[in-house]
């Protein structure tokens, strides 16, 4: 893992018209880091995720995602979040297109990439995530799993710096999710720097290099996952696990 910075965040706050979500989040994500951030529904941990490429826009605080400051309004926000993909929970692919079409949309109109490279590329991505002979089908011909997993290599079709992914299999039939979450472990073994919200605690042991525990749009503890998941120190972050995993 690199000892390059690549998201650099300072004192973020978001506030709703129902109150503040985010209430002052400081957080530093190296190049090729694996990011896993759990937490109890409602603490901000999607919100967070949509402030890393300009979803959402910040109350007050600053953002750095590969030297851009993504929270300046002088900032050209679609220009920065080129090279960030995101993997939405319920996959987002476009069902009047064919899965080629959705990789290759962005590519070509974006990157100004040749529709014939465009594709050469979406194959070879396809290939990666065990997709190729769905390469002409459209989304609601695919299973769950399937979808997620074209969404991931649409994600990639853009070759980002970073990769966000909000709750990617909490969608899906449990017997899906392990196609899912193999392809995210082979991405994190590539060092893809991966921002993921997740409840898959067995993905984040395995394969976070460190984890963050967000409650109440704080962040309430961080570390290894050793550190946080089997010798948590927070009393909020033991009585979380305790639920969750039963420890």
């Amino acid at each position: 893992m690199s000892t390059e910075v690549m998201i650099e965040v300072n004192d973020l706050h978001k506030y709703f018209e129902d109150g503040e979500v985010l209430k002052g989040i400081s957080l530093s994500v190296h190049r090729g880091e694996t990011v896993v951030i759990i937490g109890p529904s409602g603490s901000g941990k999607t919100t967070f995720l949509r402030t890393l490429n300009g979803l959402e826009t910040v109350t007050k605080g600053q953002i750095l995602v590969n030297g851009y400051d993504i929270t300046d309004k002088r900032v050209d926000i679609n220009k920065a979040r080129e090279n960030i993909g995101m993997v939405f929970q319920h996959f987002n692919l476009f069902a009047n297109m064919n899965v080629m079409k959705n990789l290759t949309l962005a590519p070509v109109d974006l990157k100004k990439a040749t529709p014939a490279d465009a594709e050469k590329d979406a194959l070879q991505l396809l290939e990666k995530v065990g997709l190729a002979d769905k390469a002409f089908v459209y989304p609601h011909q695919l299973s769950g799993g399937q979808k997620q997993r074209g969404a991931i290599a649409r994600a990639l079709c853009m070759h980002p710096d970073l990769l966000l992914f909000d709750e990617p299999t909490s969608a899906l039939d449990p017997e899906m999710i392990g196609e899912v979450l193999a392809v995210m472990k082979q991405l994190s073994k590539e060092r893809i720097t991966m921002v993921v919200v997740t409840h898959e605690m067995g993905f984040a042991m395995e394969v976070a290099d460190r984890v963050i525990f967000m409650d109440e749009g704080r962040i309430i503890e961080e570390g290894s996952p050793d550190e946080v998941l089997k010798n948590p120190k927070n009393p909020r972050t033991i009585d979380f696990l305790d639920k969750v995993l039963g420890i």
